[in-house]
C-alpha cells in the first residue's frame, strides 16, 4: 500500500519539540507514528506533507520518502494519515482495508483519508490541510480509535498506554531470560524483553508488575539501576545507577542517570548525572548538567500552564514538567519550574534560582538573566562537536535549518526579554 503522513494546522502546537522535525517523527511509546505504521503495515511507498522549511532536512533524514510531492500523490490512490493521530493496534489493522468512500475521524479530527489520483490536483506542496478537509467532506465519516495529540504534554499523558500497546504488538521473542541470581525481575517474565546483545550488570531491578519493559540492542545497564514498566530503553543507550519510573521512553544512544518519571528522551540525549526529570520531553543533542532538575507538580495541585512559543497554554493537567528543544545545554544545578518550555539551541547557566518558564530558541540564560547574546557560530561549533562524539555530522541542510529558525525566532527572543524586564521592574517596585 501507499501511505503519506501530513501535518495539519495543529503542528504549531508542538513547539519547541517539533521545531526541527515533523510532528509524526515525535516519539510516543516505543516509536514515532511514522515508524509504527511502516513497521506494522505492508507499505510499498510512502510520502510526507510537511512544513516547507523542513523539506531539506527531511529528504536527508529519509531519502526514500516523497516529500511534498503532489505529482507522486497523483500516480495512485494514497492513504493520507494525520501526523497527530496515535491509532490503536486495531485501528492500524483496519488501515489496510480502507475504502475511498470513508474518511476516518478521531475526536473530531481528520485521522485518515484515501485520496484518489484525480483529487491530488486540489492539493499543492504548500497547502494540503484545508483541501483534505474539503475532500473528507465528500466521504462517509467513520469514527476511529486512538488519540489525537495537540501539545507536547499529550505525548507524555499517552505514553504509558502507548508503551503497553507497542510491547504487545511487537511480540518480542528470543530475548535474554537468564540474568543470574543478582538481577531481580519482578512480575510476569513474559512482560520483559531484553535483547541478547544488551548488557545487564548485577544488582539491577526490572519491575514489570505494572507494565512491560523492553530493552533494545546494545543497551548497557549499570548496577543499582531500577527500571519500572511500562518502559522502553532504545538501542545503544546506557543507564548509570538510574531510577527509571513508569511511563518512560529512553530513545537510542542516550546516557541516563538519576531519577526519571513518565518522560520521553527522544534519542541522542544526555542526562548522565543525578537530578530529576518528570513528565518532560527532551530532544536530541540536549545535554543536562549534573543535578539539573525539573518540577512537575505545583504546590497547590492546580493545572499547569505552559508558555509554548511564549504564550501560556493551560495544559489541563496537574503533572507537567519541561520540554527541551534540540541542541540545548543546561549547566550544573539548573532548576526548571513546572511547565517549562526551552527552545532550540539554548544555553542555560542558572543563577541559583528557578530558570524562566520560557526560554526562546537561541536564547541564553546567563547567571539567571535571559539575554539574546548567544554566539550562533560558537553554538553551531558545539553542535558539530557533540554530534561528532556520537558518530554523526551536522550537515549543511541541518545548519541551514538552524539558521532559519534563528531568524524566525528573533522577535520571540526580544519579546521574552522585554517581558522579563517588565516583571523585574514590577517586583522591584513592590519590594520598595
Amino acid at each position: 500500500m501507499r501511505i503519506a503522513f501530513f501535518e495539519d494546522d495543529g503542528a504549531d502546537g508542538f513547539a519547541p519539540i517539533a521545531l526541527t522535525r515533523p510532528v509524526f517523527e515525535l516519539v510516543c511509546g516505543q516509536f514515532s507514528l511514522r515508524e509504527r505504521l511502516i513497521r506494522f503495515l505492508d507499505v510499498r511507498e510512502w510520502g510526507v506533507f510537511i512544513r516547507p522549511y523542513l523539506e531539506q532536512t527531511y529528504r536527508e533524514f529519509s531519502p526514500e520518502a516523497f516529500v511534498n510531492d503532489c505529482v507522486w500523490l497523483g500516480e495512485e490512490p494514497t492513504l493520507l494519515i494525520n501526523a497527530r493521530w496515535l491509532p490503536t493496534p486495531e485501528a492500524i489493522e483496519q488501515l489496510s482495508t480502507v475504502g475511498s468512500d470513508v474518511a476516518g475521524f478521531c475526536d473530531g479530527t481528520l485521522a485518515y483519508l484515501l485520496v484518489d489520483p484525480f483529487e491530488s490536483s486540489l492539493l499543492s506542496d504548500s497547502e494540503w490541510a484545508e483541501p483534505l478537509l474539503k475532500i473528507a467532506g465528500t466521504r462517509n465519516a467513520a469514527a476511529v480509535t486512538g488519540k489525537v495529540a495537540s501539545h507536547p504534554w499529550d505525548l507524555i499523558d499517552f505514553n504509558s498506554a502507548q508503551l503497553e500497546a507497542d510491547f504487545r504488538s511487537c511480540r518480542f521473542i528470543g530475548g535474554q531470560t537468564d540474568f543470574g541470581p543478582q538481577v531481580a525481575v519482578l512480575g510476569d517474565p513474559n512482560d520483559v524483553f531484553v535483547s541478547p546483545s544488551a548488557d545487564i550488570d548485577p544488582f539491577v531491578v526490572i519491575d514489570a508488575r505494572n507494565g512491560p519493559v523492553s530493552i533494545d540492542t546494545g543497551v548497557k545497564v549499570q548496577a543499582f539501576t531500577r527500571i519500572e514498566g511500562p518502559c522502553h530503553i532504545g538501542s545503544g543507550s546506557q543507564l548509570f545507577r538510574a531510577n527509571v519510573k513508569a511511563g518512560t521512553t529512553i530513545g537510542p544512544v542516550c546516557r541516563v542517570g538519576g531519577e526519571i518519571e513518565n518522560s520521553i528522551l527522544h534519542g541522542f540525549a544526555n542526562k548522565y548525572h543525578d537530578g530529576f526529570l518528570g513528565h518532560g520531553y527532551v530532544c536530541p543533542w540536549v545535554n543536562m548538567g549534573a543535578l539539573s532538575t525539573n518540577s512537575d507538580l505545583k504546590n497547590d495541585y492546580s493545572t499547569v500552564r505552559v508558555p509554548l512559543s511564549g504564550e501560556p497554554v493551560d495544559s489541563g493537567s496537574t503533572k507537567v514538567g519541561c520540554f527541551i528543544g534540540d541542541h540545548s545545554k543546561t549547566a550544573v544545578c539548573s532548576l526548571f519550574n513546572t511547565g517549562t518550555s526551552i527552545g532550540v539551541m539554548t544555553m542555560l547557566l542558572p543563577g541559583g534560582e528557578l530558570l524562566p518558564k520560557f526560554v526562546p530558541s537561541f536564547g541564553r540564560v546567563w547567571h539567571g538573566e535571559l539575554d539574546d547574546n548567544l554566539n550562533l557560530e560558537a553554538a553551531l561549533g558545539t553542535a558539530r562537536t557533540a554530534m561528532d562524539r556520537r558518530g554523526h555530522d551536522l550537515t549543511l541542510a541541518q545548519e541551514r535549518l538552524l539558521r532559519h529558525l534563528y531568524e524566525e525566532t528573533r522577535e520571540q527572543r526580544k519579546a521574552a526579554i522585554v517581558r522579563q524586564r517588565a516583571r523585574q521592574v514590577g517586583l522591584s517596585i513592590v519590594g520598595s
